[in-house]
């Protein structure tokens, strides 16, 4: 979960979203979140089972925001839920053994809650202020990261935000990886943003040893 990438199509600016996904896993993305707010089930579980076999030969997982339906359909290897979600107890007894569940922090009180649980991950959201979401708590902030990192036991994934000049001192400051949706589905090459963004995980993971 180094590199994570949360998909967005209206983020792709008119290109293809498998070309793009593509062209990021080949830069160095781990890990493929399909978030998919508006479309119909039929449809999601299509987009969903066309992702998880391009994904396949690359050997990255394909985790689906929130649907436990379409990630259950489509074999996925997991499912992010957020606060207002399915609650984590549900989604476990639900899932097979062994997929990948992941949550969103957005308080010092989700982090607490969220040591009881079983959790490949936690994403705390948002890092940083980030003018395509302003539906969301306070940011973290690198003050903020730390706490949890001293507060928690799960491996902390940061988004909101994220880009080349934050990456190395969010993984600094305790991050285990990045997700970052415009970051690279905007970019002009989805390969070299994803390529650059490593590099910069890369950095800080040698400077935390």
């Amino acid at each position: 979960m180094d590199l994570y990438l949360v998909t967005d199509e209206a983020a792709c600016l008119g290109r293809d979203l498998f070309w793009v996904v593509e062209e990021a896993v080949k830069g160095g993305v781990t890990m493929v979140q399909l978030r998919e707010k508006s479309l119909a089930t039929r449809a999601f579980v299509e987009r969903a089972n066309r992702l998880k076999e391009l994904l396949k030969p690359y050997q990255v997982p394909l985790i689906i925001n929130d649907r436990v339906d379409v990630a259950l359909a489509s074999d996925a290897d997991g499912v992010h839920i957020g606060q207002s979600d399915m609650p984590y107890e549900t989604v476990r007894a639900l899932l097979p053994p062994g997929k990948i569940i992941g949550l969103s922090a957005e308080t010092p009180e989700h982090v607490h809650e969220a040591e009881k649980w079983d959790l490949a991950y936690l994403a705390l959201s948002p890092l940083y202020a980030t003018p395509s979401k302003t539906d969301h708590a306070e940011p973290w902030g690198l003050t903020g990261l730390q706490w949890v990192r001293a507060n928690s036991r799960h491996p902390l994934v940061v988004i909101g935000g994220l880009n080349l000049q934050n990456t190395t001192e969010a993984i600094e400051h305790g991050a285990n990886g990045i997700a970052v949706i415009s970051a690279i589905c905007s970019a002009e090459s989805p390969r070299m943003a994803a390529s650059q963004l490593k590099n910069r995980i890369q950095i800080g993971q040698t400077k935390t040893v």
